[in-house]
C-alpha cells in the first residue's frame, strides 16, 4: 500500500486509539471520586474495576494476536467497539457492585480488542517490515488519550453524571470508532498457505527466538509495572515530598506533553537506528528521572519530563522491536503472546505499591521504581548481547 494512502488509516487508528485509552484506562482518575459518592461502594473497588479489566484483556490478548494474524486487524476492531459501548452500558445501569465489575470485564475484552497491541498488530498485518513509521505516528496520536479524555469527562460529569457519561462513552464507540474501522481501515493482504504453515501459531520457536521472547516479554512486565505504578500513585508520592495538591496535579501533567514531544523527535528521526537504541532511550531516560526523583533532587518537573519522555518512545518501543526481532510473518502472533505479561503486570503493580506506601513508606516506592527501570536496562543488554 502506497505511503500517501497510509495517512487516512493512521489517523482514523489514531483517533481511535484516543478513545479506546481515554475512556478505559484513563477513565478511573476522573469517574472514580463520583462513582463511589454516588453509589456508596468502596473506592478501592471502583478504582480495582480497571485492574479486573486488565486481566481480561491479558486473558485474551494471545487470541486476539492469532485472529489479527489470520484475518487482519479489522474483525478484531469491529469487535472492539460494540465490546466497548456493551461495557459502558453495563456500567451506567449497574444496581449493584458485581454488575459494575462485570462491566468492567467487557471493558477489558474491548481493551485487550482495541487497545495498542492490537493496532500494532493490524498495522503489522497491513504494512508488513515497512510499519515502523506508520506504528510511530500512531503512538504520537495516542499520546493526547489523557489530553483529550481527562476533560471531556470531567465536563459530560457535570452535566449528566457519571451514569450520563458512560452512556455518552458508549455512543461515542459506536458513532465514531465504528465508522471509522468500517469505512478506513481496510483488509489485509491474503496470506500465502506457505506462510501459514511456517508461521502457525503452535510452532515452538528456536532457542535464540525464545530467549529474545522472554527477554522482551520481561522488559515489558517491568515497563508495565512501572507505568502503572506512576500513572496510580504519582500524586501521592510527590505529597509525600511536601508537594501540594495542585502543583502535584500540575506536575503531573508535564508528562502527556513530554510523551508526545519525545514520539515527535523519535518520528523525525525516521527510523534510521535499530528499534532496540529507541528501547535503550527509553529505559535511559525513565531510569535517570526516576532517580533524581528517588533521590529527592531539586527540579520535580524536569525529571518528570525525562520520565515522561523515556515512557514516549517507550510506547514506539513496544511496537517496532518485535517486528524486527521477530519479522513481519509472525509479528501480530508475537505482539498478542507479548501483550499478555505486560496487562497483567500493568494490572497488578498499583495494589502491590500500596502495600509498599502502607508498610514501607513512599521513599521505599521511589527506589523500588528506580531498581524495576535498571533491571529494565540490563534486560535490554541481554537482548543487545543476544541480537
Amino acid at each position: 500500500m502506497g505511503h500517501e494512502r497510509r495517512w487516512p488509516v493512521i489517523s482514523a487508528l489514531g483517533v481511535i486509539e484516543i478513545l479506546a485509552w481515554g475512556s478505559s484506562f484513563y477513565l478511573p482518575a476522573v469517574l472514580a471520586g463520583p462513582i463511589a459518592d454516588d453509589t456508596g461502594w468502596p473506592l478501592a473497588w471502583v478504582v480495582g474495576g480497571l485492574a479486573f479489566g486488565l486481566l481480561a484483556a491479558a486473558a485474551i490478548s494471545p487470541h486476539v494476536g492469532a485472529a489479527i494474524h489470520r484475518r487482519g486487524g479489522r474483525p478484531i476492531l469491529i469487535l472492539a467497539a460494540f465490546l466497548f459501548a456493551a461495557g459502558f452500558t453495563t456500567l451506567a445501569f449497574a444496581p449493584i457492585l458485581p454488575v459494575y465489575l462485570a462491566g468492567w470485564l467487557l471493558l477489558g475484552l474491548g481493551m485487550g480488542c482495541g487497545l495498542y497491541d492490537p493496532a500494532f498488530a493490524t498495522l503489522g498485518r497491513l504494512y508488513g517490515a515497512e510499519a515502523r513509521p506508520a506504528i510511530t505516528v500512531l503512538t504520537l496520536w495516542g499520546g493526547f488519550a489523557s489530553t483529550v479524555c481527562w476533560p471531556l469527562s470531567a465536563f459530560l460529569v457535570e452535566q449528566v453524571g457519571w451514569r450520563g457519561t458512560c452512556i455518552a462513552y458508549a455512543g461515542l464507540h459506536l458513532a465514531v470508532t465504528l465508522p471509522l474501522v468500517l469505512l478506513l481501515i481496510p483488509s489485509p493482504p491474503a496470506q500465502p498457505a506457505a506462510t501459514e504453515t511456517r508461521t502457525d501459531i503452535a510452532r515452538p520457536m528456536i532457542p535464540g527466538e525464545r530467549r529474545a521472547f522472554l527477554l522482551f516479554a520481561g522488559v515489558l512486565v517491568l515497563g508495565g509495572a512501572i507505568m502503572s505504578l506512576v500513572s496510580v500513585h504519582l500524586i501521592t508520592l510527590l505529597q509525600a515530598r511536601g508537594v501540594a495538591l495542585a502543583s502535584a496535579v500540575t506536575y503531573g501533567a508535564l508528562i502527556g506533553p513530554a510523551q508526545v514531544g519525545a514520539r515527535v523527535v523519535e518520528m523525525a528521526l525516521k527510523g534510521r537506528h535499530h528499534p532496540l537504541w529507541t528501547l535503550t532511550a527509553a529505559f535511559g531516560l525513565v531510569a535517570a528521572g526516576l532517580a533524581f526523583l528517588a533521590c529527592g533532587m531539586p527540579g520535580v518537573g524536569i525529571w518528570l519530563v525525562l520520565y515522561g519522555a523515556g515512557n514516549g518512545v517507550y510506547s514506539i518501543a513496544r511496537g517496532t522491536v518485535p517486528l524486527t526481532l521477530f519479522g513481519q510473518d509472525r509479528y501480530a502472533l508475537v505482539v498478542g503472546r507479548l501483550a499478555r505479561p505486560g496487562l497483567v503486570a500493568q494490572a497488578l503493580a498499583p495494589p502491590g505499591g500500596a502495600i509498599v506506601l502502607t508498610h514501607a513508606g513512599p521513599d521505599a516506592l521511589w527506589w523500588l521504581l528506580l531498581a524495576l527501570a535498571l533491571a529494565n536496562l540490563g534486560l535490554i543488554a541481554a537482548l543487545w548481547r543476544g541480537r
